[in-house]
């Protein structure tokens, strides 16, 4: 029988890092950017657009987690026979 990693799976955990921090950013990128900082990166809203950006990078990993999930074997074949995958 096999199961999946679930919330075990890196992917998961990364994908929940960059979607906190990408909603920081892009909150931050909304409420609190003034025309100083607007002048500083050219007229672009750096921290709305990063945010944006990891957001879109967490909702892929997410969604790469939970379309091709690790599958975990309950047993371990302890003598492998040749040509098999260890």
């Amino acid at each position: 029988m096999v199961r999946k990693a679930g919330l075990f799976d890196l992917r998961l955990v990364i994908a929940t890092l960059f979607a906190v921090y990408g909603v920081v950013l892009a909150v931050v990128g909304v409420g609190f950017t003034d025309d100083a900082d607007l002048a500083r990166a050219d007229g672009l809203n750096i921290n709305l657009w990063t945010g944006i950006g990891m957001v879109a990078l967490a909702a892929a990993f997410a969604l790469w987690g939970f379309l091709r999930p690790v599958v975990v074997p309950d047993e371990v074949d302890a003598d492998p026979e040749p040509g098999d995958r260890v």
